[in-house]
């Protein structure tokens, strides 16, 4: 399997999760259905006709990212950790999200450790927080700026690493139909970035039995 690395600064902007120019449910229908006529289709013949509602339905659910925001997933912490201080890993998370570029699918996992500073996320946390930014358009690279940023904002530890790890459909699908490829984007913030060894530790424990 191929992989591409990339490195990257965060970038500043954000989703808007409301607009009141939003379109309506009938206006986004209405679309799919032009859509449907123009690949060249029937959007009235029997097997079509329910079509675009059922798609507007689907994307409500694969988009539902948008009318989330950060501090409503990671809104409670925990501070009973007794002296631990050490490296909390929570690895293989599985996503899906869209290309912002083609809106087909991206297929991966995600691998997230921190080193807290008192508290502690519940570990649901981390999963919701990665499907909120990955259920939007996106690019891999800003869905790994958005959930480390959004978790360093909220939580505040000594340091994040977060690794990336996913097959992307337009390349796979279309364009030069590369299926298997794996893309990898990693950020590292604190203790992390810092320390080498540390993203060593980090990078040895989510490969660590096939991972």
């Amino acid at each position: 399997m191929d992989a591409v690395v990339k490195s990257f600064q965060p970038r500043t902007d954000v989703a808007k999760t409301d607009r009141a120019d939003r379109p309506s449910r009938e206006q986004a229908e209405a679309a799919a259905r032009t859509l449907i006529e123009w690949i060249g289709d029937n959007p009235n013949r029997e097997g079509l006709l329910e079509t675009p509602e059922r798609l507007v339905r689907a994307f409500e659910d694969f988009f539902v990212g948008y009318r989330q925001k950060p501090e409503d997933v990671l809104d409670r912490t925990f501070g009973e950790i007794g002296t631990f201080d050490d490296m909390v890993l929570v690895r293989d998370i599985p996503f899906f999200s869209y290309c912002e570029h083609h809106m087909f699918p991206i297929v991966g996992k995600a691998h997230l450790a921190y080193f807290p500073n008192e508290r502690v996320l519940g570990l649901s946390k981390i999963a919701r927080v990665l499907d909120m930014y990955a259920r939007r358009l996106q690019t891999q690279e800003h869905l790994t700026s958005q959930v480390i940023s959004s978790i360093d904002e909220n939580l505040k530890p000594r340091g994040i690493a977060l690794m990336v790890e996913a097959e992307h459909m337009c390349m796979a699908m279309r364009g030069v139909q590369k299926a298997g490829t794996s893309t990898v984007t990693t950020q590292f913030t604190g203790v992390f970035r810092d320390d080498p060894s540390e993203q060593v530790r980090f990078i040895t424990l989510v490969r660590r039995n096939g991972g």
